[in-house]
């Protein structure tokens, strides 16, 4: 009878009371789950709201090609200008960096301005580049297009507020696509009193492995003097003498700083902008009537090279290091406490 009874209880014991012990315990442990999540849900969204301008909040951007000029938030129109700039498939804190480069570069082009009626312009050569929502969305793939746009999203938003100073005041942020592996100083691309301390030559390894790295152009002699003629019409090279086909001077940053076409001698910038190189780092050799340049880098070369940014964020440095190796002696801050 004893045994009947031990047997009774553990049948009732197994098959009721163990069963809603553990249901219960399931349903308080989802709860915490779900509090905790709805709590770090609520704290995102708090640190994404809780930043709110002083100055600088909204924006006048003059769309060049229509003359519209629209007021837009200062982040959503970044959240555009990176999009614009930078892969999406870069990584998050090269991506991040952008996003205060491009801040800071906006602030500053607000404090100098260079439209008459608005803070910023949507054309890249002249203030930086900006793509509608929508078109960027239309040149991604569609199974990307929503994950990509998360991610440009974040990385605005977690950086709210952040911008570049050098003494207090926000830098010019210039940046571009390589720099070739070494960057340049601005005085070398821009001439006159351009050069600013926070912009020196610094070197990044493993922008080799972009194809922004590398290129060339190759010309016959009659193609390259028709290009130098559309500004030196009196230009005359004897392609027979190795001295009027040549190298003069390099920067420090192994860009041509002077070259010799027979009869004028042109900079490494000017140089690219005529024959269409990509960057003013270049060697010139001849394949019998032909010139072929042989470019290293893409763009002026000032500033953040965003190749050399994905890389550093690949080998493990975050957004401000990535600032920070770009721009010499400056400060992350947040904008309202200037």
């Amino acid at each position: 009878m004893k045994k009947f009874f031990i047997y009774f209880f553990a049948f009732i014991f197994i098959c009721f009371i163990l069963p809603a012990l553990l249901t219960k315990r399931n349903i308080e442990t989802s709860s915490n789950v779900q509090a905790e999540n709805l709590n770090a849900t609520s704290e995102a969204q708090n640190n994404e709201e809780k930043y709110n301008y002083k100055n600088y909040g909204i924006i006048k951007l003059l769309h060049h090609e229509t003359g519209e000029v629209e007021e837009v938030e200062l982040d959503t129109y970044l959240c555009n200008v990176v999009s614009a700039e930078m892969p999406a498939d870069f990584e998050i804190e090269a991506l991040k960096a952008q996003a205060v480069v491009a801040r800071t570069y906006t602030v500053y082009k607000i404090q100098n301005k260079k439209h008459e009626n608005a803070d910023i312009c949507d054309d890249s050569n002249c203030c930086q580049a900006w793509v509608s929502k929508e078109d960027r969305l239309a040149r991604w793939d569609e199974n990307l297009r929503e994950s990509n746009w998360k991610k440009i999203e974040e990385c605005v938003n977690t950086t709210k507020g952040k911008i570049i100073t050098y003494e207090n005041k926000p830098i010019n942020a210039f940046f571009h696509a390589n720099s070739g592996g070494t960057t340049e100083l601005p005085v070398n691309v821009w001439g006159g009193g351009s050069n600013l301390p926070y912009l020196q030559v610094v070197e990044t390894a493993g922008e080799e492995g972009y194809t922004q790295y590398s290129s060339e152009v190759i010309l016959t002699q009659e193609e390259l003097l028709e290009k130098l003629k559309t500004k030196y019409e009196d230009i005359q090279i004897n392609f027979e003498n190795s001295e009027d086909l040549k190298i003069l001077e390099y920067t420090d940053s192994n860009r041509v700083k002077t070259i010799k076409f027979g009869n004028h001698e042109l900079s490494g910038v000017e140089t690219r902008t005529l024959l269409g190189l990509r960057s003013a780092n270049f060697e010139i050799t001849k394949q019998d009537d032909k010139i072929k340049f042989t470019v290293k880098g893409y763009g002026h070369g000032v500033g953040m090279s965003q190749t050399g940014a994905d890389t550093m964020a690949k080998q493990g440095s975050n957004y401000e290091e990535i600032i920070k190796h770009f721009y010499v002696g400056v400060e992350i801050k947040e904008i309202n406490s200037l």
